[in-house]
């Protein structure tokens, strides 16, 4: 298992698009996540945008927290977390920011903080899912939409 314990470890998911001349070493961690093994995140990003393409970094930290005194199952476990809270959001890359291990009252735990990011060949970052941005087809009870909204409006 590789050492992602240390930060800035970067995860990329399978069948990502990636600039033709880079060479990255990865292997799976989990089933369609690949974990860098010979770039650390600042090398990764040079190489990215010196073949003119885009590594975007996504504000806002994902965590998560699991139980558990093995340490490679636990670290396995709380990506896992972190994976699925990212989801929704059709992010093609994850980057490891802090691992924590510590115990309470004898139980031991790991917390785990990571940063999405994404990677494409375009300058803009263009996702192909919209994040949560649809519109109701209709109102649940026209009835009372109208009478909500007649009252606003003036009469001529």
């Amino acid at each position: 298992m590789p050492d992602i314990t240390r930060t800035m470890t970067i995860f990329i998911k399978e069948d990502t698009p990636l600039p033709a001349n880079l060479p990255i070493e990865s292997e799976v961690f989990l089933p369609g996540w690949r974990v860098v093994k010979n770039l650390d995140r600042s090398t990764l990003a040079r190489n990215i945008e010196g073949a003119n393409w885009s590594f975007f970094y996504l504000a806002g930290e994902i965590r998560a927290t699991v139980l558990g005194r093995d340490r490679s199952g636990t670290l396995r476990r709380a990506v896992k977390c972190v994976l699925a809270k990212q989801e929704g959001q059709n992010l093609n890359s994850l980057e490891i920011t802090k691992v924590v291990s510590k115990r309470f009252l004898g139980i031991p735990f790991m917390s785990v903080t990571a940063h999405s990011r994404h990677i494409q060949q375009r300058i803009g970052l263009a996702l192909t899912m919209h994040l949560g941005m649809r519109m109701p087809v209709a109102a649940p009870n026209k009835e009372m939409a109208t009478k909500r909204y007649t009252a606003l409006i003036p009469s001529s």
